[in-house]
């Protein structure tokens, strides 16, 4: 089964002289069939940077993370084994590289990999690529890594990334490399799982574990609710800006229609602007009024999506430190065992 979904928020919608207003952005997902497994493989492509020092773009790639966590998440809760490769365009502590690993318990087949054959670092936009500007590396001289394979297994099964690798730069034998960006392989390993821990020891280590992830997402979760909350208040000053503009433009179309209507009510009188540049002024004042209101419904979509997915956040940080409270707070051991004779309870104390 093949499925292919398009993340409403998909690129910003008044920057079309990036490429990511062309291409826009989804994941696609297939369900394969591995002997009696079932494995869900995912491709995807995040949101560009373009500038790191004033990334415009990181609430919407924050949004894009939190709907592909979700998309992850809901779709893969019957595999065995789970899948994720792409160009996230996300540094490995980037938030939403952080919020989609907390999140979904993915691994990243480059911290994984028991052997590595590729570029230094394991980067994937080296600076040696002639298709690239080098000025976007900023102070990362030798390139960076934003391409990953992500996986993990079940309770069914364990995976294992035995080797990973990259391609070198340019094609063998080849002025040119094949892209921009470097491929990724991983040979990714399966073993069937059996558990060594006694019950109440699995138990224990399940709850220890489980709390701690549970509190680590709080904190990523509320730092992703902050920084889309940025790009609200942004996308509302953008939007005010456009609706102010667009009120002037139409203050000065109705001065103009004004002084249109001067012969009309005054019998006799001569229009006091050349006809030409009152025609040029009315048809520019109409252009302005139709941009701004075109703008003012951009910005109005764009405030739902980044509000939809801050509700999202809020109800989901809710949730957790819900979940968390469930926890009890840990206790110091205290042995059960019986004093040896001759020793009471007092004389153990001291």
């Amino acid at each position: 089964m093949v499925h292919f979904s398009l993340f409403f928020f998909s690129y910003l919608y008044i920057q079309a002289h990036h490429g990511d207003w062309f291409g826009g952005k989804a994941v696609g997902m297939a369900v394969l069939s591995i002997g009696s497994l079932t494995a869900n493989v995912y491709v995807t492509h995040l949101h560009a940077e373009y500038c790191r020092e004033k990334d415009s773009y990181l609430p919407h790639r924050v949004v894009q993370a939190w709907e592909l966590q979700q998309f992850v998440r809901h779709t893969s809760a019957g595999a065995d084994v789970v899948i994720l490769g792409g160009d996230l365009n996300m540094h490995p502590q980037d938030l939403g590289n952080r919020l989609l690993r907390s999140y979904t318990g993915l691994r990243d087949a480059y911290l994984e990999t028991d052997t590595f054959n590729g570029c230094e670092d394991g980067v994937t936009l080296i600076a040696d690529n002639p298709f690239i500007n080098k000025k976007e590396l900023g102070p990362f001289e030798k390139g960076i890594r934003i391409d990953y394979i992500l996986f993990k297994g079940s309770s069914k099964v364990d995976v294992f990334c035995d080797s990973m690798s990259t391609t070198k730069g340019s094609v063998p034998d080849h002025p040119f490399p094949y892209s921009d960006h470097e491929a990724l392989m991983a040979e990714l390993r399966l073993v069937s799982h059996t558990p060594i821990e006694t019950g109440r020891e699995k138990c224990i280590k399940e709850k220890d574990s489980t709390a701690g992830r549970v509190a680590e997402l709080v904190d990523i979760v509320t730092e992703a609710r902050t920084e889309v909350k940025v790009g609200l208040h942004c996308t509302e000053s953008m939007r005010y800006t456009a609706a102010r503009t667009g009120v002037m433009g139409l203050a000065l179309l109705l001065l103009e229609l004004a002084i249109a209507a001067v012969p009309w009510l005054a019998l006799g009188a001569e229009q006091p602007f050349p006809l030409t540049s009152f025609y040029l002024l009315a048809a520019l004042c109409f252009a302005i009024l139709l941009t701004t209101f075109m703008l003012y419904i951009l910005y109005t979509m764009e405030l739902k999506s980044l509000q939809g997915a801050e509700d999202q956040m809020r109800l989901a940080v809710g949730s957790l430190q819900e979940n968390l409270r469930g926890f009890p707070l840990a206790q110091p051991h205290v042995s059960l065992r019986k004093p040896p004779e001759g020793v009471s309870v007092m004389d153990q104390e001291e």
